[in-house]
């Protein structure tokens, strides 16, 4: 339990149904549609769908998603909808041109978004609403629009100079980057949702909508076709877990960075975690070692999943032992090499269980802030820039090439024991996601922490050569990294964000959500 004299938060506890999301509002939306007769899929995805009117710099209907959710049986399913490249674009011409990585706000960055399929077919095959009903509130938001949140208007500020061309004038209020509490509004956005609420995914994909989105990239040097637009599919695929002191954690696999984190989790088990100071040095150092190692066969093996060959050999605890061996506990390694210079921190997570029990963790995104930057001209969808998560390299699993999937950062978790999930989570943060799902599995089992203590606590991270540390570590602590070798610094902003909801044995729902962001946690 928390101690009272100071400020933090407490868990929100319900018993029919809960929902933790980045915004407020996304929350509210999602408990009203389990309030109206849905399930814990109808409201995610409203929920979900909201957010990119809430934090249009964070996701949007021109994004990829990742779901996991529990059937009845306490069966994890997975679907990815990630898109693929264009069929016509591949790594030689790009390297061929002079580039050694995919350029960040071109056209060839932009994969095919393929959240709307996943949201469509989930919608059909797991909610009970229907779209026009789970839509509903996304449209009206959009059109009528929404006061931009205090950590949204932070984030818009600083992603802001990656806007280009139409996107500039359809996501600033007045000309201006806005500032808390002006309202943005996306009416562009509404009519795209509203056929889809009637059409379904080939409003998106196909006819007006799919041609305005084509049309930009053409004018910008894309190799975009219409039939990339109609052939986007969704993925239903098996999750992989491993386990880590009783608990297993559930990830999707590839073309997600999910193995990263199980494979961080079987390092950190050859350590007695428990017995270290929760904020010391000592567990500071010897994870960011951990993620040093995960992290770079991360970079080596991981793509799209019909090029991925080694996940039973990440999952392996024997390579979790030989790697462990190369941790030096009182000295820093050097960096992995990086999978390429595309630095990010950006996406929205939101979870959702229901008063049967299913629970959906559901994560989307448009990867950079404000993705591409590239938004369509009618609609204003504003698309992402996930193709600049493949790699130039020659030969190499996540190389990219026409109709492959690129190698994720964003990945919904969920814990289980004994075969039955009990917590859905997800971890915000771009490259940080794996790290912050091993950490938040030890600040739970080594340590005893309840979700919203084990989601408030200080971060810190080993990411392209520093050592970043959140102000909530003591400067003892920033010293005695710096003298095991860590190149220590403070992060501009907080290391990303989570949200869980603990699915309690006595029938209470437990909602945590992350104060580095606006949202909340709210049940009924």
């Amino acid at each position: 339990m928390r101690d009272f004299h100071f400020p933090g938060r407490s868990p929100v506890l319900a018993t029919s149904g809960m929902c933790a999301t980045s915004h407020p509002l996304a929350a509210q939306t999602a408990v009203e549609i389990l309030k109206s007769g849905g399930n814990a899929m109808d409201a995610a995805i409203a929920g979900a769908v909201l957010l990119g009117i809430c934090e249009p710099q964070m996701t949007g209907l021109g994004g990829d998603c990742f779901v996991l959710w529990s059937d009845a049986s306490g069966k994890v399913n997975a679907m990815n909808g990630s898109g693929r490249a264009p069929a016509a674009l591949n790594a030689a011409e790009l390297r061929d041109a002079g580039h050694s990585v995919v350029p960040v706000h071109s056209a060839h960055a932009v994969t095919m978004p393929g959240a709307i399929d996943a949201f469509c077919t989930l919608s059909e095959k797991v909610g009970k609403l229907g779209l026009d009903r789970v839509l509903a509130p996304a449209i009206h938001y959009a059109e009528t629009g929404v006061p931009v949140a205090p950590r949204v208007a932070a984030d818009w500020a600083q992603d802001a100079g990656t806007l280009q061309g139409t996107a500039r004038d359809l996501f600033m209020v007045g000309g201006k980057i806005p500032q808390p509490g002006q309202v943005f509004a996306a009416p562009g956005q509404a009519e795209v949702l509203r056929r889809i609420a009637k059409q379904g995914r080939d409003a998106f994909y196909t006819g007006e909508v799919a041609d305005d989105m084509l049309a930009v990239l053409t004018a910008m040097g894309g190799t975009h076709t219409s039939e990339d637009f109609t052939n986007t599919r969704a993925t239903e695929t098996t999750p992989i877990s491993g386990p880590y002191k009783g608990i297993d954690l559930v990830e999707h696999p590839p073309n997600g960075q999910g193995a990263a984190a199980n494979l961080m989790l079987n390092i950190l088990s050859h350590f007695d975690i428990a017995a270290m100071d929760p904020w010391g040095s000592e567990r500071a150092h010897i994870e960011a070692e951990a993620a040093k190692l995960a992290y770079d066969a991360r970079n080596r093996f991981i793509g799209d999943a019909d090029y991925t060959t080694r996940v039973e050999h990440l999952l392996d605890m024997g390579t979790a032992t030989k790697l462990a061996g190369l941790i030096d506990p009182k000295k820093a390694m050097d960096g992995p090499a990086a999978l390429s210079e595309q630095v990010h921190k950006d996406t929205i997570y939101i979870t959702v269980v229901d008063r049967d029990g299913m629970a959906v963790s559901l994560i989307y995104s448009i990867f950079h802030g404000f993705g591409s930057g590239i938004a369509s001209d009618k609609f204003g969808i504003l698309l992402h820039n996930r193709g600049a998560g493949f790699t130039l390299e020659n030969g190499h699993p996540n190389e990219l090439q026409g109709g492959k999937r690129p190698m994720h950062t964003i990945i919904p978790g969920m814990l289980a024991k004994d075969g039955k999930p009990f917590m859905p989570f997800g971890v915000m943060g771009g490259q940080y996601q794996s790290n912050g799902h091993a950490r938040f599995v030890t600040n739970v089992t080594d340590f005893g922490m309840d979700p919203q203590a084990a989601i408030d606590a200080p971060r810190c991270f080993s990411d392209a050569g520093d050592m970043k540390v959140e102000r909530s570590y003591s400067d003892t602590v920033r010293a005695e990294l710096s003298d095991m070798g860590h190149r220590v610094i403070t992060p501009d902003t907080a290391i990303g964000g989570a949200q869980a909801i603990l699915m309690r044995d006595d029938g209470v729902l437990e909602g945590a959500s992350d104060p580095r962001k606006d949202g909340c946690a709210l049940g009924y």
